[in-house]
């Protein structure tokens, strides 16, 4: 027996407008986007509709609305974070320095019962994994672990991950909403000391991270850095 799958509730069909335009880079940070009688105008919808897709976006700082003025693309909080949502890429180039980078693996997979669990989806549900070794000037600086969620990155199996990183395509195609992150100091297994050109014995910093976009788990990470070889900075 079928059964006719849920309609997208209205509110959340402006949401992801929304967020694809601001992707896409049709309203940049600090932009106007259009008013609410405008949005309810465009999608038949009450202004209720429209104010509960601005107010959920406003909360997950996407948007940020001005008494008197109207509502604007939010600046990105995540840069002034203990680690910046940024390509590591962008960060060897920016210290005057070259980057490339290894592709170990790319396939898909079936979510089982601890992925499926992570990212909150069904089992048997696809995801893509990834393992990339980033360098700089020629030294191992990181062993990149990547889970994403397919229903978010479709084209992801299909990127030459050695000219661009996953972090760039992802935050081309996927919004960010929010990230949870932890960093430890572990012994490497073997396989990730020998990508990394270290010994088991060298302890590295490892930082888990899972970010949300279009309220759903995008990705989960391991980084993997040479303890030796690798810090984390920023500032608040």
């Amino acid at each position: 027996m079928s059964t006719t799958p849920a309609a997208v509730p209205a509110f959340q069909i402006i949401k992801d407008f929304l967020l694809k335009e601001i992707q896409a880079g049709t309203w940049k940070e600090g932009d106007a986007v259009p008013s609410e009688a405008a949005l309810a105008q465009q999608f038949n919808v009450s202004r209720m509709t429209v104010n509960r897709a601005v107010r959920e976006l406003t909360s997950e700082q996407i948007l940020t609305r001005i008494q008197g003025s109207g509502t604007y693309v939010a600046q990105q909080k995540y840069q002034a974070t203990l680690v910046a949502i940024k390509s590591i890429a962008e960060e060897v180039r920016a210290r005057g320095h070259e980057h490339r980078s290894e592709l170990h693996e790319l396939n898909a997979v079936e979510a089982n019962d601890a992925l499926a669990e992570q990212f909150q989806v069904n089992v048997g549900h696809s995801l893509f994994h990834s393992v990339i070794v980033h360098f700089e000037n020629e030294v191992a600086i990181q062993v990149e672990d990547r889970w994403v969620n397919s229903a978010l990155a479709q084209d992801y199996l299909a990127q030459n991950f050695t000219s661009k990183t996953p972090n760039e395509y992802l935050m081309e195609v996927a919004p960010l909403q929010g990230v949870d992150y932890s960093i430890e100091a572990v012994m490497p297994p073997k396989l990730i000391a020998e990508m990394l050109h270290i010994s088991s014995k060298d302890a590295c910093l490892v930082l888990h991270r899972k970010t949300r976009s279009q309220n759903q788990i995008a990705t989960i990470v391991t980084m993997w850095h040479p303890g030796n070889r690798y810090q984390f900075t920023g500032s608040f």
